[in-house]
């Protein structure tokens, strides 16, 4: 793993929290309440993100878009979902107009 793959690290630490002890990792807390929780954890940075792009300070953004894309990490990690899987499917929506992908979606 390159040094750098901040994405790579993450995911090996949110690995290791499913055999943590709750009361010892927040994300082995997240865990241990299950999906309900984690979603709603999710719904209430999204909305943080949203509030945040109202503003003009862009850094406070960031942080709440990484506060959004940690607990979706977290949901996939619960669900068993790995970084290659993400990827991929990122890979293979690439190139593709929005449009065209929405429209290939099953009804």
């Amino acid at each position: 793993m390159p040094e750098n793959d901040i994405f790579n690290k993450l995911f090996a630490v949110l690995e290791s929290r499913k055999s943590a002890d709750p009361s010892s990792s927040y994300v082995a807390g997240l865990y241990a309440k299950g999906v309900e929780k984690i979603a709603s954890k999710i719904a209430e940075e999204a909305a943080e993100v949203c509030e945040a792009a109202l503003e003009a300070d862009t850094k406070h953004l960031t942080y709440e878009i990484c506060d959004l894309f940690f607990h979706t990490l977290v949901l996939a990690t619960h669900k068993d979902i790995t970084l290659a899987e993400i990827e991929a499917e990122l890979a293979r929506r690439f190139g593709t107009s929005g449009l065209e992908e929405k429209a290939s979606r099953a009804k």
